[in-house]
């Protein structure tokens, strides 16, 4: 059973702000949150080796890269778990694919894509789902807008970080 970390409201705090913009400097963090430089430099450390923060990274617009079509696709394979190795291996060599999970329930798969069109995604489609005697089904949701997220339109209200 993994522990549960233990946050106080500036940790709390904290990671909202970073979660907005990591790269807000240290003094504007410390008077958003109510801690000195110091403080803030302390815990964003004590985040980092604790594992709570895992990664620092920067959100891409995909639509600016030619990739403005968002995909959910949910996967059932053959005989699930016996598969679900060698399938993993093989989305992970497809650059589509923004996100992958191995998930309980009615699928096997939820995968999260990014492509130019639909006609890109049907050609992903026949090469990794209609090709693969392994796959039972799929199930394909293409995203209309994001309403939660990153790259949504809208300025994002502020939400705070919750600890377990």
């Amino acid at each position: 059973m993994t522990k549960t970390a233990e946050l106080d409201s500036f940790d709390q705090a904290l990671l909202d702000e970073m979660q907005r913009d990591n790269q807000t400097p240290a003094r504007i963090l410390a008077a958003r949150v109510g801690l000195s430089q110091s403080a803030v430099l302390r815990r964003l450390r004590r985040l980092r080796a604790e594992k709570i923060i895992t990664a620092d990274v920067s959100i891409v617009n995909p639509a600016v890269l030619g990739l403005p079509v968002t995909i959910h696709v949910l996967v059932s394979l053959v005989r699930g778990s016996q598969l679900a190795d060698a399938f993993a291996r093989k989305l992970g060599a497809r650059p589509e694919i923004r996100q992958a999970s191995y998930v309980t329930g009615g699928a096997d798969f939820v995968l999260h894509l990014q492509v130019e069109s639909m006609e890109a995604y049907a050609a992903f489609a026949r090469e990794v789902f209609h090709d693969d005697p392994n796959v039972s089904s799929f199930y394909t949701y293409v995203a209309m807008r994001e309403v939660v997220g990153p790259n949504r339109k809208d300025p994002p209200e502020r939400r705070p970080v919750r600890s377990a």
